[in-house]
């Protein structure tokens, strides 16, 4: 079998994409997983974080679903979906589309660039929820908002909710950030427990300055990422919460892989996230695929890059200089 994909990344979070709407792969979640596992697989000659697959939907513009390299489903995935969004605005000639996610039609629309010659798109996060039986977190309260988990720690304050990817959060010190305290606190949460029974996405935030904080996460699934999404957003409207930030205002939230911008919104008591960032396709490549049963191979045939990188690494290269100050 032929598969064309479009190598892609949001802040670094990177991702292959294919198209099942023009071709009909005929694949089911049994490929899906099998074509993540083995292409996502860093000692390919691919490699990524996800694979989203682009495909028809009767309630929005297109859907997408989302494979990570372990083979399993994500409900969503920000910069995945600025990716998405960005390739089937293009394909449609538009500058605004929604996009079918598991749980939610998102809307994604072009937005002014955030660094000079990057393509940038906006995306929804929603919905956002803090109840603990929607992560699931099992304690015995409704909700956790800057309260202490003594299994996990002694020292950290946790905000929990999901958006609609689960998130444990806290706002740590450089001290805290540098020690191994978040991926102790990770493998614990990822592995057989009795908290988080389908595992958590953990971040740690450090608020750098107003309007401007790090996260760092690491993700179900996957491990730890150039970035996360939903992570980045979950993280903002935690510190919204806490009074470091306010509402309505565009936040620069800064990653291993670069920078992007959430602003947090609210009506009534629910709240909504806009991510602002990049959407930069790396390369386009057709590979050859056997799904045999030993084990699916794959073979790229043809590559034909983008040539986008070059500017995206000197927004990366901006960002380290900011936090080096920090």
């Amino acid at each position: 079998m032929i598969i064309d994909l479009i190598k892609c990344h949001g802040s670094n979070n990177d991702f292959l994409l294919i198209d099942e709407t023009d071709r009909d792969y005929k694949f089911d979640d049994f490929k899906r997983r099998d074509l993540a596992l083995a292409l996502c697989d860093r000692e390919s000659s691919l490699g990524a974080d996800g694979i989203l697959f682009i495909r028809p939907s009767r309630v929005a513009d297109a859907q997408y679903r989302i494979f990570n390299s372990d083979g399993t489903e994500a409900s969503m995935c920000g910069n995945g979906l600025r990716c998405a969004g960005r390739y089937v605005c293009e394909k449609l000639g538009v500058e605004e589309a929604v996009i079918e996610t598991m749980k939610a039609n998102l809307r994604v629309k072009k937005h002014e660039e955030i660094f000079v010659d990057i393509p940038t798109y906006q995306v929804e996060i929603s919905p956002v929820t803090f109840d603990l039986k929607d992560l699931p977190l099992t304690l015995d309260k409704e909700t956790l908002i800057q309260e202490k988990i003594p299994e996990l720690s002694e020292e950290l304050t946790f905000t929990a909710l999901a958006v609609p990817n689960p998130h444990l959060t806290a706002v740590v010190s450089k001290e805290q950030l540098e020690s191994s305290l978040q991926t102790r606190l990770s493998e614990k949460v990822n592995n057989p427990n009795e908290l988080f029974p389908d595992g958590v996405n953990v971040s740690f935030i450090r608020i750098l300055e107003k309007g401007s904080i790090y996260v760092r996460t690491y993700e179900r699934g996957v491990g730890y990422t150039n970035a996360c999404g939903t992570a980045m957003s979950a993280s903002t409207l935690v510190t919204c919460l806490m009074g470091e930030n306010e509402l309505d205002q565009p936040i620069n939230v800064y990653n291993n892989g670069g920078m992007v911008q959430c602003a947090v919104h609210k009506e009534d008591e629910t709240y909504t996230i806009d991510l602002i960032g990049n959407a930069t396709f790396v390369y386009s490549a057709q590979i050859e695929v056997d799904f045999s049963n030993e084990g699916l191979l794959a073979e790229v045939m043809e590559q034909e890059d983008f040539n986008e990188d070059t500017m995206y690494n000197r927004l990366q290269e901006r960002a380290k200089k900011y936090l080096s100050q920090f």
